[in-house]
């Protein structure tokens, strides 16, 4: 398939994704007939409600989160040269998820609050694996990885005992929630929050995405292109630490998504970011678009979370993935 093509089909996919899981639920409406409220954001009714109160801003906040989460990841694993690198893997995401919980169990629940919270527990994690990785002597891009694994694990105990504490308090339930991951708390706040920082950070990205070729030559070849290995990784480091504690705040834990997509874009496009990254956030966006129509109907009338589905189906896509392309180095 020609690269023109596969972005062509991704904007195509992600309206039709965006149009079409709007009449995707507990509750059947039609395509057409959904399709009509959307055109008629002022009708009355039953199904046009559902619509424009629950299901709209759901599909909003799913297309953003999936597509903030891919666009990170994408950006990481040029950063760090390494296929395995994602928001989870290098504990910005299992940071912010503990700055939540933390938020939360402190009872401040505001729309600034949680973001706020967030952000200050993703940007602690990146802080400590950045100074480990620094004092570490040898290769820098695996010792930000082992010691994001590591940070990754301790910053999901805190969580947990968060969550102990707080067991039979009704805060409980609202960390749990970002545990295990969801969107069937979605509000139209939570998409006009996301949506400039995801619009602003991603601009961003994209303006750096030449930059971010040039790490593939390693510090000394970036360098005599005119790009500062230290300042650019860490530009980036803070842009995806922002996008993804925002994501993580509103949605919860929901993993792979940074993981695989990119990757996934990377094999059908190759290694340039400037086509690369926004064919990730696309097809992040997509992914979890459905991922969250198939949680919100596969054991109707209940829900499974989100973060479950996604691992469901990304560790066995990424050990297939790893089979096929065994042997074969990040370009």
């Amino acid at each position: 398939m020609k690269r023109s093509s596969l972005g062509i089909l991704l904007l195509v996919g992600a309206l039709v994704s965006l149009v079409g899981a709007v009449a995707v639920g507990p509750v059947r409406i039609p395509l057409g007939e959904a399709v009509g409220h959307l055109l008629r954001p002022g009708e009355q009714g039953l199904h046009s409600t559902i619509v424009h109160q629950v299901r709209l801003p759901r599909v909003l906040l799913g297309y953003l989160v999936g597509a903030s989460l891919a666009l990170s990841g994408g950006v990481l694993q040029g950063v760090f040269r390494n296929p395995l690198a994602s928001p989870y893997v290098l504990g910005i995401a299992s940071g912010a998820s503990a700055g939540a919980a933390v938020t939360l169990a402190l009872g401040l629940t505001s729309w600034l609050a949680l973001p706020l919270g967030a952000f200050l527990g993703g940007t602690l994690a990146v802080m400590l694996v950045y100074g480990l990785a620094r004092t570490r002597s040898g290769d820098m891009t695996l010792s930000l990885i082992l010691a994001g694994v590591a940070l990754s694990a301790l910053f999901t105990a805190v969580t947990s005992f968060v969550l102990f504490g707080t067991a039979g308090d009704r805060r409980m339930a609202e960390i749990l929630f970002w545990t295990m991951g969801g969107l069937s708390r979605a509000h139209w706040l939570h998409v006009w929050v996301l949506l400039p920082v995801a619009g602003l950070t991603g601009c961003a990205m994209w303006a750096l995405a030449r930059a971010l070729n040039a790490l593939a030559l390693g510090d000394r070849g970036a360098f005599s292109l005119g790009v500062r290995p230290e300042r650019l990784r860490l530009l980036l480091l803070i842009l995806t630490t922002v996008l993804t504690s925002t994501a993580v705040a509103f949605a919860g834990t929901i993993g792979f998504v940074g993981l695989i997509t990119p990757h996934a874009m990377r094999l059908l496009l190759g290694p340039d970011h400037r086509r690369l990254l926004p064919a990730s956030e696309l097809a992040g966006g997509i992914f979890l678009v459905w991922a969250d129509a198939a949680a919100r109907t596969i054991m109707r009338p209940a829900e499974l979370p989100l973060g479950i589905l996604t691992a469901l189906i990304g560790a066995p896509f990424f050990l297939y993935l790893l089979r096929t392309r065994r042997g074969t180095e990040m370009r």
